[in-house]
């Protein structure tokens, strides 16, 4: 798995987040444990749920966006979060994304809760290739 660490000087009211994955797809799976975690304790999380989930994007970038604001559409319409997934990410332009992804249903009596995230936003958005794999920048609205 890559990695991700929250920024702390980026922005005052949101939640700023640099990922990077050894490949597209690792980076999209860092990411889902990323926003998963800002959502919630995964440890205090039952994983319960599996899901599919096809996303088509005329951009990289776009396919991404459109990853993570599936996640924050999940917690908030079925309060589930998915800090588990496999991604693979095919195409060039249009994207295609396949993911088989686990996680759990949010118990108030259980689940430790952390930000409640309302949607990404494009503010110092980014996705790049870098030596060696990827790396993106997200800040999401909280």
């Amino acid at each position: 798995m890559g990695s991700y660490t929250f920024l702390e000087d980026v922005a005052l009211a949101d939640c700023a987040v640099e990922i990077e994955g050894r490949s597209l797809d690792d980076l999209f799976e860092t990411a889902a444990v990323a926003i998963a975690r800002l959502m919630v304790d995964p440890a205090t999380l039952t994983l319960t749920v599996e899901r599919t989930i096809t996303l088509e994007a005329p951009e990289l970038d776009m396919l991404l966006y459109d990853w993570l604001s599936e996640m924050i559409f999940l917690k908030d319409r079925d309060s589930q979060v998915f800090p588990s997934s496999r991604v693979r990410v095919t195409g060039s332009g249009p994207y295609r994304l396949e993911a088989d992804v686990q996680g759990g249903t949010i118990d108030p009596g259980q689940t430790a809760l952390g930000a409640d995230p309302k949607a990404v936003t494009f503010h110092q958005f980014a996705l790049q290739p870098i030596d060696g794999g990827w790396r993106a920048r997200v800040v999401i609205d909280i």
